[in-house]
């Protein structure tokens, strides 16, 4: 069988765009130590505290390069069991099952469904999906981007209502907390 010269010239130009456009984008892993997973809430018991506390045990996989949005991805989990809020008795409690579970429940879990620019410089809006304690919902957030080197520093907030995640019982702490990211990323 005898193939055209010119359609093996497409099939390879084709190949090369099909290939070029996957491996493009760089592919960053998440480091734990230089990264902050914080969140805020209002607790109502007494008088009006602000609790502030954090997880550890950031992993994941980040693809991106800013000027292939395309096919940018972040697919990162926190370690549920890594809960820190100063208080080792409110941590413990964090752990059971009317909060976040942790024994059946150990990751949460937030992948991108999209990636888009916005006209500030270094500035991007993620449409993904958050899972905690079994419940994904889909949020939507900017954040930074910065590419230097042999990494990249990601920084973004949002706000989400703990009762849709089933987090916690009607009591003196607020519904809404926000979500405070920093993440620092290597190239693989």
């Amino acid at each position: 069988m005898n193939i055209p010269a010119s359609a093996l010239r497409f099939l390879l130009f084709a190949l090369l765009v099909f290939c070029g456009s996957n491996i493009h984008a760089q592919q960053y892993t998440p480091v734990d130590d230089g990264s902050k997973v914080q969140f805020t809430i209002l607790n109502h018991l007494v008088f009006t505290t602000t609790v502030n506390g954090y997880f550890k045990g950031l992993k994941g996989n980040i693809r991106f390069d800013p000027h292939d949005l395309k096919s940018a991805a972040i697919d990162a989990t926190v370690a549920v069991k890594t809960i820190s809020t100063g208080i080792g008795k409110r941590d413990r409690d964090l752990l059971e099952e009317k909060y976040f579970d942790a024994a059946k429940h150990p990751v949460m879990r937030m992948v991108s469904t999209t990636i888009t620019a916005s006209d500030k410089a270094n500035t991007y809006q993620m449409k993904a999906e958050l899972t905690i304690k079994g419940v994904t919902k889909t949020i939507s957030f900017p954040f930074t981007a910065v590419v230097s080197g042999n990494g990249c520093q990601l920084n973004g907030q949002f706000t989400i209502n703990r009762k849709d995640f089933k987090v916690g019982p009607d009591n003196a702490i607020d519904d809404k907390l926000t979500v405070v990211l920093k993440v620092l990323a290597k190239k693989q």
